[in-house]
């Protein structure tokens, strides 16, 4: 079962191209939560994922309860500047679901409260507000790739490290 990567809302183009492009390589499910603050026709979100959109595995929803109510027995892990917990604390399992906030406000507040036990945040300096919402993810998901041994990666591919 893949890992998911959950985006609440996000509005630059850019980076949901990155994660879509990390998501393809990594067989990760990308979900969608509208609205989105772009299109998806958008030239900026296609030129980020480049020619790997094909591989991508992506479900749009309408509200994030649409996603709960897709994975009723899901593990749901909510990525916050504002958590206390690090996201190297957890250990995931396949089919976890992480979930993402807009890059200028993050999840709700309500939605961090209702989830205490599984909110994260990535360490850094006092000097920035947050990290790149794309940098976040392919943390995030490469991590829980990590602990569980690289599932079905074809690691040896033989494709550049950098395109």
């Amino acid at each position: 079962m893949p890992f998911h990567i959950v985006l609440v809302n996000p509005e630059i183009p850019a980076n949901t191209g990155n994660i879509a492009r990390t998501c393809a390589a990594t067989g990760t499910h990308l979900h969608l939560v509208r609205p989105l603050g772009f299109s998806t026709d958008d030239r900026v979100l296609k030129r980020a994922g480049l020619d790997y959109w094909y591989a991508v595995n992506i479900t749009y929803y309408d509200s994030f309860e649409e996603v709960e109510a897709a994975f009723p027995e899901g593990r749901f892990f909510f990525t916050s500047t504002r958590a206390t917990k690090r996201y190297s604390d957890f250990a995931f399992r396949d089919g976890d679901l992480f979930v993402f906030g807009k890059e200028t406000k993050g999840l709700p507040q309500e939605m961090l409260d209702r989830h205490p036990e599984t909110c994260m945040r990535l360490p850094m300096t006092d000097k920035v507000r947050s990290l790149n919402l794309a940098n976040t993810a392919a943390i995030v998901v490469y991590e829980a790739l990590k602990q569980n041994g690289f599932p079905e990666l074809d690691v040896g591919s033989g494709a550049p490290l950098h395109e």
